[in-house]
């Protein structure tokens, strides 16, 4: 599903973004869009943690259709 894979991006995304500011204290998503307050980093930052949430749901997912096919 192309949503799927969308939330699967943005999420890593943010998970590069975390890993980069615990390694080097460089954000860069505030650094692409103009700081953590602005208004486009604030979209950025929302939309990967609801791809984040979305991502919760493909852990049980697989098993739902593990078992359609048994």
């Amino acid at each position: 599903m192309i949503m799927d894979r969308i939330a699967l991006i943005l999420a890593i995304i943010g998970g590069i973004n975390w890993g980069s500011v615990g390694l080097f204290r460089f954000d860069i998503v505030s650094w692409l869009f103009g700081g953590q307050t602005a208004t486009v980093s604030r979209v950025v930052y929302t939309l990967i943690g609801l791809s984040a949430i979305w991502c919760i749901s493909l852990l049980f997912r697989e098993r739902d259709e593990e078992r359609e096919h048994t």
